[in-house]
């Protein structure tokens, strides 16, 4: 081989190894993006661990990185700090002026050094622990701004260490796409707390009004549990305390501890499960001291030692809560349906975040927001339950407790209205007074829980018996009442008949119980009143019994 072909294939190797180190260097440096463009930083990024947390930058310099071929770079809760290596690359003829942003705002301590001209670094300082004034732009987020020069590569460091999750959600864009994303961001947030508000207003007015005490616990929940996501979100260390950095942590643990508190105490109340679920209620006193008890350390430990402790807290009360709706359900309170609808949304959230925490899934849009998404379909279908209480507190109003029957309160009312339809439209109307026969005797001789049990007997024959749009009501005592709408005096023999010959058949042990019913009619006499036609019914129910009871007696006008 001649000295000229050696030293053209030297040079061809040299070149092609050239070639191949060109092509390497630019595979590992990321592209700036176009105008209005926003990348995922995640793929692109280099990750190393610092366990001692003590490397400084020149010694991370000479170190290994690791490449991240994830789609985020979340590790949960970490005591190591963490650095992070980006290389950007500009092949344009013009600077190019970008906007680094890390998207979660719970990092304690977040450190940015970018290369100078000079090729010293510049680094920049922040993190929640610091006040908000050392971030670049005062924004809820960590947003740096760098300029790479044309025909560049760069390559910037980033440090993060947190007592909380370590959660790297890193972008890169212009700041064109930056503000259009922040704007769209800032409609969702409005609408977002602009919906918490209206609850709050909502259910302030409506304690107001029905004096509830489920209200107020609901209130207090909803509000807390506002506030807590503010501090989750970034916003109140932005706009509430942005000079205090303890605070804008020991806050989150705060809110944290109360929304459950509240929670607890809420779901207990319109779920009556003291009475329900004696057992699950206790289980929710002790959880509810263990708030207590972790509130009441937020000032003696640190916010490291606290926050796993509140996160595991927060997974088991909402199994308890989601538990208690079960059982609720299950024992037939209407409210649980709704309840039940809320707490289970609200616990998908839960368990996605919490996953999302602890690094077991990846840090992006849906699990960073999924808390807030799954409260805000909870508080709405809560509200939806509360409606159902109120309907509840309407209903018992009129109810009476012992025989579930419409009490003496409706009978007036539905009296008085039946009666003006009635003479409106020119319908016949009658009213049957029911009293069982000997009914003190019966109490005397055999107890009041004897009593009880008869009366609810025959409380459950009329709801048997009575249909739509006939008002079977109690109206004191051993004395009842049926409204019958539309419906003639010989309609109203038959149902009284018929009423009297089941009782017979429902015998409270070996005692007989027998009625005696007075009618009146509507075409019976002039009534004006609705008291008239109860007065003409009473005075033939008392023509009954003094006729020798166990009979009907229609009145005379």
């Amino acid at each position: 081989m001649s000295v000229r072909a050696a030293a053209w294939r030297m040079l061809a190797g040299l070149s092609l190894w050239l070639c191949l180190g060109l092509v390497q260097a630019e595979a590992s440096a990321l592209l700036a993006p176009q105008q209005g463009e926003m990348l995922n930083l995640a793929p692109h990024l280099q990750l190393l661990e610092d366990p001692s947390g003590q490397l400084g930058l020149e010694q991370v310099q000479a170190m290994d990185f690791r490449d991240n071929q994830a789609d985020s770079a979340n590790f949960g809760f970490s005591h190591s700090a963490w650095w992070v290596r980006v290389h950007l690359s500009n092949p344009s003829a013009q600077i190019r002026h970008l906007m680094l942003r890390q998207d979660y705002p719970l990092i304690d301590w977040l450190d940015f050094w970018s290369p100078q001209p000079d090729g010293s670094w510049q680094v920049r300082n922040t993190g929640d622990r610091r006040p908000f004034a050392s971030r670049e732009i005062h924004h809820r987020d960590f947003i740096f701004s760098l300029d790479l020069p044309p025909y560049s590569e760069q390559t910037y460091y980033l440090r993060y260490a947190s007592a909380g999750p370590i959660n790297i959600g890193l972008s890169l864009s212009s700041a064109q796409a930056l503000f259009e994303r922040i704007s769209l961001e800032q409609l969702a947030y409005g609408f977002y707390y602009g919906a918490f508000l209206s609850l709050v207003l909502y259910n302030l007015f409506m304690f107001l009004v029905v004096r509830d005490r489920a209200f107020f616990f609901y209130l207090l929940y909803v509000s807390c549990y506002g506030l807590y996501m503010a501090v989750h979100n970034g916003l109140s260390y932005q706009f509430l305390w942005p000079d205090n950095p303890r605070l804008a942590n020991d806050s989150l643990l705060l809110l944290l501890g109360m929304s459950l508190l509240w929670a607890l105490q809420f779901a207990r109340g319109i779920l009556a499960t003291r009475q329900l679920a004696p057992r699950l209620d206790r289980l929710s006193q002790v959880l509810q001291g263990l708030c207590v008890l972790l509130m009441l350390g937020i000032p003696g430990f640190s916010y490291g030692q606290l926050i796993q402790p509140f996160a595991a807290l927060t997974l088991v009360i909402t199994l308890q809560l989601l538990l208690l709706g079960v059982v609720a359900l299950l024992a037939g309170a209407r409210p649980a349906r709704y309840y039940l609808l809320a707490w289970s949304a609200l616990l998908v959230g839960v368990v996605i975040y919490m996953l999302k925490s602890f690094g077991w899934l990846p840090h992006n849009v849906l699990t960073q927001n999924a808390f807030q998404l799954g409260s805000l379909i909870e508080m709405l279908l809560l509200s939806l339950a509360l409606g159902s209480r109120v309907r509840e507190l309407k209903r018992s109003s009129y109810l009476d407790a012992l025989t579930g029957l419409c009490n003496r309160r409706h009978f007036d009312s539905q009296m008085h209205k039946e009666l003006q339809v009635a003479r409106q439209l020119g319908r016949p109307l009658s009213l049957l007074l029911l009293d069982i026969d000997h009914f003190k005797r019966f109490n005397d001789n055999h107890g009041h829980q004897a009593g009880d049990r008869a009366l609810q007997k025959l409380a459950r024959l009329l709801q048997c018996q009575v249909r739509k749009p006939f008002i079977a009501c109690r109206h004191g005592g051993e004395e009842f009442a049926v409204i019958m709408p539309n419906s003639s005096a010989e309609d109203a023999k038959v149902l009284a008949e018929r009423l009297r010959r089941e009782l017979a058949n429902l015998d409270e042990g070996d005692v007989p119980l027998t009625l005696s019913i007075g009618l009146a009619s509507l075409a019976d006499g002039p009534f004006e009143q609705p008291e008239q036609l109860f007065a003409a019914a009473d005075e033939a129910l008392y023509a009954a019994k003094r006729g020798g009871r166990d009979q009907l007696v229609c009145y005379q006008g």
